[in-house]
């Protein structure tokens, strides 16, 4: 699994503030939620949908934690997004979450704070480019956080890539940056640009 997004001195509260404030200026900024993204079948939208419509699952099948619902993402995805992004941290703010555990067969016992960290805001951070990249808005990703992901992964890519949710890796420049790296790992193509409308 991703390892989670974080430094030595932040917390996960703060990390997700930090990821979740960065997807939110892409949602605020979005004009045209059926462009297509880099995922092969997916529109902006749908890069809202997938956060929205995973995460709360896992939380209350792991955690027995339900969120409260927002609005649909069909019908306000901005909204959509806000209501999760809202929840989720004032599930991390809460001294209460520190104690509680999320259990997975997949992850097993894992502290509910760290758990949030390493699946749930690193997905939040990776799609963060999908977003921007859909929506022709700044796609820069905090540099330290795309080397601390990619080392994380790059150990377990088999594992990763038969779980079935990371496309083919993408072949990269050598000397390509570490975003680039990174999205090329997660199976993106660094040059895809949305069609030109005709």
């Amino acid at each position: 699994m991703n390892g989670p997004v974080s430094t030595p001195t932040s917390t996960p509260a703060e990390r997700h503030r930090e990821v979740a404030d960065g997807f939110t200026r892409r949602v605020q900024g979005a004009t045209d939620w059926d462009a297509p993204a880099p995922v092969a079948g997916w529109t902006a939208r749908d890069v809202v949908r997938h956060l929205v419509e995973w995460f709360p699952g896992f939380l209350s099948s792991g955690a027995g934690i339900d969120l409260p619902g927002g609005p649909s993402v069909d019908a306000d995805p901005v909204g959509a997004w806000r209501a999760q992004a809202d929840a989720v941290q004032a599930l991390l703010d809460d001294p209460a979450t520190a104690g509680l555990v999320l259990r997975n067969p997949h992850t097993g016992d894992v502290p509910l704070p760290e758990a949030i960290d390493r699946f749930y805001v690193s997905d939040v951070f990776m799609h963060t480019w999908d977003l921007a990249r859909a929506t022709g808005q700044d796609e820069t990703l905090d540099p330290a956080t795309c080397a601390e992901l990619l080392a994380g992964m790059e150990p377990i890519e088999e594992l990763l890539r038969s779980s079935g949710q990371y496309g083919a890796r993408v072949d990269v420049p050598a000397d390509a940056d570490v975003q680039t790296r990174l999205v090329g790992f997660i199976g993106r193509d660094p040059r895809w640009r949305p069609p030109v409308a005709t």
